[in-house]
């Protein structure tokens, strides 16, 4: 009977254990950044690790800037297109979620997720781009501890300082002077929706800049930014 639940303790306890501190590492963390701002992200370090394997010296371009120096038509045109209902929902969208399960089932595959922003940011914070259904549960617990410990404002505040918008490119202040040549508090409605129709494929943008689609989808945008609603 005790070597049964020394079993059952190396079995079942441990690995329990190791996913409560886990668990208590992603929410101290997140404490933290309810006051501080990340200097990066697991997301930017991975991306960081690709480029240099191709060239040493490489460097991301990000430059942090406060929620009040970016534009607010990159806000809401962010909103419009990725998560309208950012404002009212408490870190997951289920409708969405139920849709993209059933998308999924019939392509048999992961191939969308249908995250919020603050689902996005959970992912870029602390998790990988692999698309599993184990990763998906542990984005959906960090978005809720994203909820509860921050407002609304500070979440968008810090996805849109860490997102990625290209090759090596994360945050607002970068992607405005990598395309724009300006600020990220300069940019116009037009900028900011071709910016916001990026986010879901920002490297494949960068390198098809004259793709029409994302002409096209920027134009409906542009025309959705003014019902989005700003934190």
């Amino acid at each position: 009977m005790k070597g049964l639940r020394k079993l059952l303790f190396y079995v079942i306890g441990i690995p329990l254990l190791l996913i409560v501190l886990l668990q208590a590492y992603f929410f101290l963390q997140i404490c933290w950044w309810i006051h501080f701002n990340p200097s990066s992200t697991s997301f930017m370090r991975h991306q960081l690790s690709v480029l240099q394997e191709k060239n040493p010296d490489a460097r991301l371009q990000h430059q942090w800037v406060p929620y009040q120096r970016i534009s607010n038509n990159l806000k809401r045109a962010v909103i419009a297109s990725e998560d309208d209902g950012f404002v009212d929902h408490e870190g997951v969208d289920w409708d969405a979620m139920e849709k993209a399960y059933e998308k999924n089932q019939k392509k048999g595959k992961v191939v969308s997720g249908g995250s919020t922003i603050t689902q996005q940011l959970a992912k870029n914070l602390f998790l990988s781009g692999q698309r599993t259904y184990w990763r998906k549960g542990q984005e959906l617990v960090i978005a809720y501890m994203l909820e509860f410990c921050m407002d609304k404002q500070r979440i968008l505040e810090i996805y849109l300082n860490v997102v990625e918008w290209g090759v090596g490119v994360f945050g607002a202040e970068a992607a405005a002077q990598h395309y724009y040549h300006t600020s990220a508090a300069n940019l116009g409605p037009g900028q900011a929706a071709r910016l916001a129709v990026m986010l879901p494929k920002p490297r494949y943008f960068d390198k098809n800049q004259g793709s029409s689609y994302l002409q096209r989808r920027s134009d409906v945008i542009v025309k959705r930014m003014n019902s989005a609603e700003l934190p």
